[in-house]
């Protein structure tokens, strides 16, 4: 009998998850940050990202199909004791709170930036909190639902975002490695930060329903958020000059500007509205997964009652302290580095310490 039957997810479902988990908020941002380093050849570093996630991912796959029922906690229980289980159940919590956390907060800002200026920051932390409670509380089953939902609600955004394309300046992508790979090679950081969310799967294995068909599932997501960043960042490179793309925050959003209806003035706050929804597949999933791990530690199954008192930490915290976007960027920083640690060392590390472990097993054996 399946342990996690009772919360399955359809294939489409973890696609579509971890797709959200991965793009989110990431990609307001990303098309400058690859210029700064890397200029017009930033989409490179992209694929060279993709690379790396994709063998980071099929690596973890390869770990879970040990023990096809169980999280990463069950299995790093059943290969080394109870205490190590604990501590990744510790660490794994902590790093998805952090993740949650830097992706509510960094809504909250361009919120503020582009759409409420004058609300304070912990009201916009409750209206995107309640949302937050009465999906997450309900499973990832329901989690799943949501992200299904949003990324098909989704599907209409890339059209849009051609229509100033008439504009553009192709020119501006030529040559290629113009100042060799150095520029690009400094641009994985950022890369790989745009990249991090798959270790969901270390949580949200067990619960797909056709195990088989997972290593399918983790070639779609990452590949679809491949396209994705390509497809948003070439669309800013050629619109915006080399030098004027590094002079805006969000370029994605400030590309909007250039269209225009009679019926609409600033056709980019009515964007910003919508993309909350992509938005929200940041922080809601991380939240998720680490009330999950906390349940896991202390042997409970309810997610209601540490999801309502996980929002009114974050509601209390906004009320005394909001980081600005500067510390907002350092926020990105360390995620960076924690998920280049977690989700691209750890799994490969899991890996041999497996191998190691049967062959251990083996010997014995004989």
């Amino acid at each position: 009998m399946k342990k996690y039957a009772f919360n399955e997810l359809s294939l489409m479902q973890y696609i579509f998850l971890n797709t959200g988990i991965q793009i989110s908020v990431t990609f307001l941002s990303l098309p400058r940050k690859l210029a700064e380093h890397a200029g017009t050849d930033g989409w490179i570093s992209l694929i060279l990202g993709w690379i790396l996630s994709l063998t980071a991912s099929l690596i973890l796959i390869q770990v879970m199909k040990r023990y096809p029922d169980d999280t990463l906690l069950d299995l790093l229980t059943h290969l080394s004791g109870k205490w190590i289980g604990r501590l990744a159940a510790i660490l794994l919590t902590l790093y998805f709170l952090f993740f949650g956390y830097e992706g509510i907060i960094r809504a909250i800002l361009v919120i503020k930036i582009w759409v409420l200026p004058q609300t304070p920051n912990y009201l916009i932390m409750i209206l995107l909190l309640i949302p937050t409670f009465l999906i997450a509380r309900n499973g990832f089953t329901i989690l799943g639902r949501y992200g299904e939902l949003v990324i098909l609600m989704s599907l209409w955004i890339p059209f849009i975002y051609l229509a100033p394309i008439k504009e553009a300046h192709w020119l501006y992508l030529l040559p290629v490695l113009k100042e060799g790979w150095t520029p690009i090679f400094s641009a994985l950081p950022a890369t790989i930060y745009s990249f991090v969310g798959f270790a969901s799967t270390f949580i949200l294995y067990p619960f797909l329903r056709n195990k088989s068909r997972a290593s399918l599932g983790v070639v779609v997501f990452n590949t679809l958020t491949l396209l994705t960043y390509l497809f948003i960042t070439s669309v800013c490179f050629v619109y915006f000059s080399p030098d004027e793309i590094s002079q805006y925050n969000e370029p994605v959003i400030t590309y909007l500007k250039a269209i225009e209806f009679r019926f609409i003035e600033r056709f980019e706050i009515l964007f910003v509205t919508f993309y909350l929804f992509i938005f929200s597949l940041s922080w809601i999933p991380a939240f998720s997964i680490s009330v999950f791990c906390t349940n896991w530690l202390v042997g409970k199954k309810d997610s209601g009652s540490p999801m309502l008192l996980l929002c009114g930490i974050l509601i209390i915290t906004t009320y005394f302290f909001m980081p600005s976007y500067r510390q907002s960027e350092l926020m990105s920083s360390v995620l960076s580095r924690a998920g280049l640690g977690v989700e691209y060392i750890f799994p490969a590390c899991l890996l041999v310490s497996i191998w190691i472990h049967d062959r251990f097993l083996r010997r014995k054996a004989l």
